[in-house]
């Protein structure tokens, strides 16, 4: 076969399934909405299932709904009536994805999920199938054509199933004011978690690594503490360890321009006095914020007295992941 023949198969499948998304606009509805609802109500878990390919997107929705301030878990159909259809509680609410709504490991256990007087929201592709029939709420993802050119394999029923899971997911996400802050609750180990839940007090320099001079120090001798520990910058402190100033790079730079001689100028005489300081308790995000606001990169970390107990620079927040 041809390079362009895969080319050419390859965009067959993308047009068919993207007619297939495409007509789900038609069904975003009441009933889309009447879902909603009974999710959004619900007191216990959304407990999603389904079979085969069914299952493997079913999945993909408790994660997502889970991931989004909605409690769900997957439950597979066939161990759901061989014991873990005790997972599920009369204050849950079920959703159930199938192709055909004729799932025969579905309709087993679907009795039961009515006699707990538990809401029953199907996706399934047959609005007169027996599963849609039994369902409190039927959501219609049924496809004209699979991308499949034999028509079996499940691939756009199966894409627009997911995308109807995340429509669900998202509404509700809205709905419920979930935040950020929220999200990174749930994804500590991802990029945004570690955004938003670092603190100053996980990657400041601290002790010894902490580039710090009194104030009588002249220039030169600061230059060699900025250039020892490395974050382009170093603390101005009193006797008893309160910031007084902080002199930078860019300092250095506006020293030079002035002719200015290093060895005999103090560095209280040509130190930013008043500069931006940051807590350890702060959030690194909120750090990021205030160096781009300012137009700084770098700041020292002072407690309540204004001692200084830390430093750190954009470097460590790119380091940490948070920018």
């Amino acid at each position: 076969m041809a390079q362009t023949d895969f080319i050419t198969l390859g965009l067959a499948v993308v047009e068919t399934e993207l007619a297939s998304v495409a007509a789900l606009k038609h069904r975003i509805d009441d009933d889309f909405a009447r879902a909603c609802e009974l999710m959004l109500g619900c007191a216990g878990r959304i407990v999603v299932t389904g079979m085969g390919k069914s299952g493997h997107i079913a999945g993909k929705i408790a994660a997502t709904l889970a991931s989004t301030g909605s409690p769900a878990f997957f439950v597979h159909p066939g161990e759901a009536s061989h014991g873990d259809l005790g997972m599920i509680t009369p204050k849950d609410v079920v959703i159930a994805l199938s192709n055909s709504g004729n799932t025969g490991e579905i309709l087993t256990i679907v009795p039961i999920i009515k006699r707990l007087g538990v809401p029953l929201i199907s996706l399934t592709g047959k609005a007169k199938s027996p599963l849609a029939a039994e369902a409190t709420i039927n959501l219609d993802v049924g496809v004209d054509n699979e991308a499949c050119p034999l028509g079996l394999a499940p691939t756009s029923s199966t894409t627009v199933a997911l995308v109807m899971g995340d429509a669900l997911a998202v509404a509700l996400l809205e709905a419920r004011g979930f935040t950020e802050q929220d999200f990174a609750l749930s994804h500590p180990g991802g990029s945004l978690g570690r955004r938003l839940l670092l603190h100053v007090s996980d990657i400041m320099h601290t002790g010894e690594d902490m580039p710090i001079v009194p104030p009588h120090a002249t220039i030169s001798e600061a230059l060699l503490e900025m250039s020892s520990k490395g974050l382009g910058m170093t603390g101005i402190i009193d006797k008893d360890g309160r910031v007084l100033g902080i002199y930078t790079d860019g300092d250095l730079r506006r020293t030079l321009d002035k002719n200015i001689d290093l060895q005999q100028t103090r560095i209280d005489q040509v130190m930013t006095a008043n500069c931006k300081t940051v807590d350890a308790h702060d959030l690194a995000a909120k750090v990021l914020k205030l160096m781009e606001d300012h137009k700084i990169n770098g700041a020292l970390v002072i407690d309540r007295e204004k001692h200084i107990i830390g430093a750190l620079n954009m470097h460590d927040l790119l380091r940490a992941g948070v920018v």
